[in-house]
């Protein structure tokens, strides 16, 4: 998916289609063309939903479990997603503009062509998750944890990875040298596959020599 994706609801192909969304999510429920809209969701079961061709706009949502829940050509801004679980959801030509995951549960969701564009990630679990074609644009990325995650054809243009987790991980077409920084706690091995700027490269070196057991030290 091209990083080009609307900046306004008006933008969307089905913006016109939409209905405006009213009481609390539903456990298997289907939405199509749905705009949730500046609704606040603390604690609501909705594991298994659908939701395509819906748009999200300043939504909170607070601890709402969508466990395996599928979001098809959604768009999604300035909405804040706290302590929810998202395990094994699906999520697939989708965007989201603007927005904070902060102690998200996604381990185990499958991401495909998505776009995250200057959005705050913290304390995001996406342990054995799969990414592919997802752009990570400007975004801040925090003790994110992509552990055994399968990682195709990603990049981080402009995006800021501090303390993120790759042991187990693996690469393949994934761009890291648009990153203004990579910060690694672990998992330096998981960067095999991975594409880094000679800059980068050299930041690094001294997390490769520790995790590699090797003493650097001058005369």
């Amino acid at each position: 998916m091209p990083s080009s994706v609307p900046d306004q609801l008006a933008d969307l192909p089905y913006g016109h289609l939409l209905r405006p969304h009213d009481g609390p999510l539903r456990r298997d429920e289907r939405y199509d063309t749905v705009h949730f809209d500046g609704g606040e969701y603390t604690d609501q079961a909705a594991s298994g939903a659908s939701f395509l061709e819906c748009a999200f706009t300043a939504v909170a949502m607070s601890g709402v479990k969508l466990r395996q829940a599928r979001f098809n050509e959604v768009w999604v801004q300035g909405s804040r997603w706290v302590a929810c679980d998202l395990s094994e959801s699906e999520w697939q030509d989708a965007s989201l503009l603007g927005g904070v995951l902060a102690g998200v549960a996604a381990h185990g969701s499958a991401l495909r062509r998505v776009v995250l564009r200057q959005c705050k990630l913290e304390a995001v679990n996406l342990r054995a998750a799969v990414l592919r074609d997802v752009v990570f644009e400007d975004c801040v990325l925090r003790d994110v944890d992509f552990g055994d995650a399968k990682l195709t054809g990603v990049t981080f243009p402009g995006s800021t990875l501090e303390e993120v987790r790759l042991r187990g991980a693996r690469l393949s077409r994934t761009d890291l040298r648009g990153a203004v920084r990579l910060g690694l706690s672990d998992g330096h091995e998981g960067l095999r596959g991975a594409l880094i700027s000679s800059t980068q490269l050299f930041e690094l070196a001294p997390q490769f020599a520790q995790a590699l057991g090797i003493t650097v030290e001058d005369r």
